[in-house]
């Protein structure tokens, strides 16, 4: 067949597609003619540059079915879009189906039970406007505008997780529609292997329409917030940062922050822009408990700045959204750690003192605690032993300065990389981060595990744009 008959038969397969899908759905059916094509296909990270032939926004799982069931029938890419937050930008795909599941963003919380049910387009700051009123969270992330999907489907760490572990220990339930386009109900109960990948292997199994997890007790009030200090200061700032993390009660969690300063109004003026080195930090108990946790913190040093104070949940959750920003250019490299010794914590501060973007920062998290207490077999979530993740986050605006940006990200990493436990979390791998990668974010015979289950359920891979798990055999 000469490529001319190539294309004429992908152009009819392609409208025949279209004009299945427009039978079938109830939803939105967007092409690249329609006037709302391309903020569809946008998101988070303006690097990611792809053009669908066809965007369906489902409204219900009948939708949802369809789609999968053309892009299987046609042999299209399909690519799924939750919140449209994750770093590699695999919610689009080029050519192809791409369900954008922004239109089902439903929560609803039982307050005799805490169960919380969330559609697949939700994000977190969504979740915690509808929990919060009754003193209720679902353990999540740090930046409220992560979609629910994602993070979920991740692992996700965050303020909440040395205390209860990751949010996929808190799943309970989904509804999914599998590769054969059937509707499948996964728990402990029903689908035991496929609920077990579900939590912690990504998008690879299916498109989950709903989801239901085990709310806990938290608000409205907690205590926290960031204390800044000179770049001069970064070598006791980690140190502290170390000791005050090897002691700290479950319920604390640090986050070490080094950046440019921002233009910030509680910061001094003659610090704008310079680097900063700075310690973040959430209480998730009672306000009063966490004041005192957090006085040795608050003793430390001569700061620039510090917001420590009680306050309400949401309003930490969201506090550092502002740094990552929707449309711009994202870069980041990530690693877990068992250590932040005096070594690594010269690294960071060689390279942050030589950002080559006032937008780009490195934080590394404490984790530890409860996150490391939940068995392998109650999902796929990997290397829980790590005590700290790095995250390496190049962010800038100017296309033309990407392999600056990148370069910078990339030797950064190269020499923070020795001191990595051998694991990195698969939600902070970059677009290019291949199969190795892939399975450095899951233990050996957990990844195994996986494969063997998207070989049941997903024999063929329809499921691979993602950071693809290859079905065994």
């Amino acid at each position: 067949m000469t490529s001319q008959q190539h294309r004429t038969r992908d152009t009819r397969s392609t409208s025949e597609a279209l004009e299945s899908l427009r039978a079938r759905v109830r939803g939105n059916v967007l092409t690249p003619d329609s006037s709302e094509f391309d903020e569809a296909r946008s998101v988070w990270n303006a690097m990611i540059d792809r053009r669908p032939a066809v965007i369906v926004q489902p409204r219900e799982t009948n939708d949802v079915i369809a789609a999968v069931n053309v892009a299987r029938e046609y042999a299209l890419p399909l690519s799924i879009k939750g919140g449209g937050h994750n770093i590699a930008g695999m919610a689009v795909c080029d050519s192809g189906v791409m369900i954008d599941c922004s239109l089902m963003r439903s929560v609803n919380v039982d307050t005799a039970t805490k169960r919380v049910r969330v559609g697949p387009g939700a994000v977190w700051g969504d979740v915690d406007q509808v929990t919060q009123p009754y003193g209720l969270v679902v353990p999540s992330g740090i930046i409220s505008t992560t979609g629910v999907a994602g993070l979920t489907l991740g692992g996700g760490f965050g303020w909440t997780t040395r205390k209860w572990g990751h949010t996929a220990d808190h799943l309970r339930k989904v509804e999914i529609v599998t590769a054969d386009g059937q509707v499948r109900r996964a728990s402990e109960q029903e689908n035991r292997d496929l609920f077990w990948a579900i939590k912690g292997g990504g998008g690879n199994f299916g498109v989950v329409t709903q989801f239901e997890f085990e709310a806990r007790e938290l608000g409205p009030t907690v205590t926290g917030g960031l204390i800044l200090y000179p770049m001069e200061d970064a070598p006791e700032v980690i140190r502290f940062f170390r000791e005050f993390t090897e002691s700290a009660p479950e319920d604390l969690t640090s986050l070490l922050v080094l950046r440019i300063a921002p233009p910030a109004p509680f910061l001094p003026e003659e610090v704008h822009g310079k680097p900063v080195a700075g310690i973040a930090a959430m209480y998730a108990g009672d306000p009063e408990e966490g004041e005192r946790a957090m006085a040795p913190l608050r003793a430390f040093g001569n700061p620039l700045a510090d917001t420590i104070t009680q306050k309400e949940y949401v309003t930490h959750q969201s506090f550092l959204d502002s740094g990552q920003p929707h449309g711009r250019r994202y870069y980041w490299k990530s690693e877990y750690l068992s250590a932040v010794p005096d070594e690594l914590g010269q690294i960071m501060i060689e390279h942050c003192s030589r950002f080559t973007s006032p937008h780009s920062s490195m934080l590394a998290m404490h984790l530890g605690g409860n996150a490391g207490k939940t068995a392998s077999n109650d999902g796929a979530v990997s290397h829980k032993s790590a005590e700290y993740v790095v995250a390496i986050q190049g962010a800038w605006d100017d296309p033309d300065t990407d392999d600056r940006h990148i370069g910078w990200a990339r030797q950064f990493h190269a020499a923070v990389r020795p001191f990595s436990t051998g694991g990195t979390y698969v939600n902070f791998l970059t677009e290019e981060e291949g199969a190795e990668r892939i399975q450095e974010a899951y233990e050996p015979e957990i990844y195994r595990q996986l494969a063997r289950v998207k070989a049941e359920f997903d024999p063929d891979n329809l499921f691979r744009h993602n950071k693809n798990i290859r079905p065994a055999n």
